[in-house]
């Protein structure tokens, strides 16, 4: 898969391996793309998850850029931190119609609990995921990951086809 029409990599050696210094770049992409310029979503609002914060930034950043369980204990996740900037860009590109692999962003969605839904939008190799949650009048981009293992892609790959199975 090309992923020229991809921003660049944000890199922590960019940020001459200072993490204070890499999380505000990361922060400042991360408003740039949510903040000052919000993304369109068909008819409805894209909003942040905003509560919990820590250090002063939203819970959507966090789970962009961070794993784990326990919000107050997450952990920087290099390959997320790297791809900030694809999240906003995956959004752009993304039309609720089915996509075949060759399209840039492939998309499904899944059930969580017991009425919500979430967008799943991958890029076509699946090898990375961004996560949109439904909230009726509203979404929400909740996560985004790379997917490191072929294992994984190919799990990815088989809900996609099955979510478009005629």
């Amino acid at each position: 898969m090309s992923d020229e029409w991809l921003p660049e990599l944000l890199l922590f050696k960019d940020s001459n391996g200072v993490w204070s210094d890499y999380l505000e770049k990361l922060h400042q992409q991360f408003i740039l793309d949510f903040v000052h310029s919000v993304p369109q979503w068909e008819n409805k609002r894209v909003a942040l998850k905003r509560h919990p914060e820590y250090d002063g930034k939203s819970a959507t950043f966090w789970h962009m850029i961070s794993t784990g369980d326990d919000e107050a204990e997450r952990t920087p996740d290099f390959r997320r931190c790297e791809r900030i900037a694809w999240v906003r860009c995956m959004m752009d590109h993304f039309s609720e119609t089915p996509h075949g692999v060759a399209s840039q962003v492939v998309w499904w969605k899944e059930k969580r609990g017991a009425k919500e839904w979430r967008y799943v939008l991958s890029l076509s190799d699946f090898s990375y995921m961004v996560i949109v949650a439904d909230r009726g009048n509203y979404v929400l981009p909740w996560t985004a990951y790379y997917v490191e293992h072929e294992h994984q892609r190919k799990r990815y790959k088989k809900k996609w086809q099955e979510f478009w199975k005629p």
